[in-house]
């Protein structure tokens, strides 16, 4: 085992429980009210607490720069109500949150992780931009990080990173993507909130990983009707070892 992934498989050991879960950390980190997302601060905390994996919400400035930042604008944190796309890189590094916080770039953020904690990339990007996804893919390999990488794509960037990095599917995709010529289940992942058992064990069949997700935004919605620890009480039944959650569902695992 080289050192690298002997440094990976040892801090994953911290929240491993005796069913042998794997748990991503939703928003950059373990998120609170003196941890802002997308930090450094919920970064390491992550790491720290033995986290497998970190999710990180990535958008381009209007100068082509990658920066790691959930919303479309800045006013949540940094009270500045304008979009990421209208900002240069220059503009936004002179912000600055309410925590004392700043706006990361995306090699900030790996560079972090690099022999600590894999990474699942949001891709936030709208449309096609080929040289920020180039850019993405050379990041990774660059901090050794694209073998176990995972990705939330879009529709506009799905066939570029198709065989580059393994794509966030629901069921349904899934089952026409198994009727393509280049078919391999190592491209791609069953990522839902919602996961029955029959999709499951049609993705275990067929070889592709399973990830639910566990997110404060879904219990928001007024059609939600169970609570997270019965989401994940559910799929952790149906078979699920991965789940990207919020930090403050924790203690569920």
């Amino acid at each position: 085992m080289n050192l690298l992934c002997y440094q990976l498989s040892a801090v994953s050991q911290t929240l491993k429980n005796d069913n042998d879960l794997e748990l991503i950390a939703h928003r950059g980190g373990v998120v609170n009210s003196q941890s802002p997302e997308n930090s450094l601060k919920a970064l390491e905390e992550a790491i720290n607490k033995g986290y497998y994996m970190v999710e990180v919400d990535v958008r381009l400035t209007k100068d082509g720069t990658l920066i790691t930042h959930h919303d479309k604008n800045f006013t949540r944190y940094y009270g500045e109500d304008k979009s990421v796309t209208a900002m240069t890189w220059e503009e936004i590094q002179g912000l600055t949150g309410d925590l004392g916080q700043k706006v990361l770039k995306l090699e900030t953020v790996l560079a972090h992780c690099e022999g600590k904690i894999h990474v699942m990339i949001d891709n936030k990007i709208k449309g096609f931009e080929k040289e920020a996804f180039d850019e993405i893919i050379n990041l990774l390999d660059r901090y050794g990080l694209r073998g176990e990488a995972l990705m939330i794509g879009t529709e506009a960037s799905t066939e570029y990173f198709t065989g580059k990095i393994k794509l966030s599917c629901s069921i349904d995709q899934l089952k026409e993507n198994v009727n393509r010529n280049d078919f391999n289940p190592d491209n791609y992942y069953l990522f839902s909130g919602t996961i029955p058992a029959e999709d499951f064990i049609w993705a275990k069949e067929h070889s592709v990983m399973v990830v639910g997700a566990v997110n404060t935004w879904a219990y928001a919605q007024k059609n939600k009707k169970e609570t997270p620890e019965e989401t994940i009480d559910k799929l952790k039944q149906v078979g699920v070892t991965y789940f990207q959650i919020d930090s403050i569902y924790e203690p569920f695992f």
